[in-house]
């Protein structure tokens, strides 16, 4: 009986220290990192095109029509 109870004390023991590293980990961290960072580059680079046509008004992004007869919806 004091076998069993060392054993399964050493097993809780061992599955709480696995948890703890778990927690304690930072190995995920790159992930929401980047994700901030395509973010953040979608955001300015939205405000810089909106700036563009906000100075130059609808001559930001031409299109051709020259290949085809349709407007533009750029």
């Amino acid at each position: 009986m004091k076998k069993l109870v060392t054993r399964v004390k050493n097993q809780l023991t061992s599955k709480l220290l696995a948890a703890q590293k778990l927690l304690r980990s930072q190995h995920g961290e790159g992930f929401v990192d980047t994700a901030i960072k395509i973010l953040m580059a979608v955001v300015i680079g939205a405000l810089v095109l909106a700036g563009l046509y906000a100075l130059f008004g609808e001559t930001v992004m031409l299109c051709s029509r020259y290949k085809h007869d349709r407007n533009c919806y750029a």
